[in-house]
Order: C-alpha cells, then sequence, then structure tokens
C-alpha cells in the first residue's frame, strides 16, 4: 500500500512541477473539477468571468453614486 501511494505521490508531484502549480492547488482543483466534462468546465469558466464583470461593474456603480452623495452633501 505505501509503495502505492508513493507512486502516486510521485506522480502528482511531477504533474504539479511540470504545470508550475503546487500539490496543494493541483488536489484543491481536483476536488473543485472532478467528474466535469469538458462542457461544464467551459459553461464554470464563462459563469466566473461574468460575474467578475458584474462585480466590477457594481464597485464602479456603488463608487459613483458615493461620489454623488458627496457632490450633494456639498451643494447643501
Amino acid at each position: 500500500m505505501d509503495k502505492y501511494f508513493d507512486i502516486k505521490l510521485y506522480c502528482v508531484e511531477q504533474i504539479s512541477r511540470e504545470h508550475g502549480v503546487r500539490v496543494a492547488t493541483f488536489y484543491k482543483w481536483r476536488s473543485k473539477f472532478a467528474g466535469m466534462n469538458s462542457k461544464e468546465l467551459k459553461r464554470l469558466m464563462e459563469l466566473e468571468e461574468e460575474n467578475r464583470k458584474l462585480k466590477q461593474m457594481y464597485a464602479s456603480l456603488a463608487l459613483d453614486h458615493e461620489m454623488a452623495k458627496e457632490v450633494i452633501e456639498i451643494k447643501r
């Protein structure tokens, strides 16, 4: 059993090293994406990108709103 674990760990370490990621990152990705097919993975990436853009838009609008409130307060 230990021999199997050592071989498995070596493969993970080798793959991680080849792709420039840590072993912990490899296992995190595996737990997150395990069982997904390419369509599901592509859709997940699209949704994450859309979410990033929406957060950026919200931050911009919130900043504009705060600036408008300050201008209104100054004019009073």
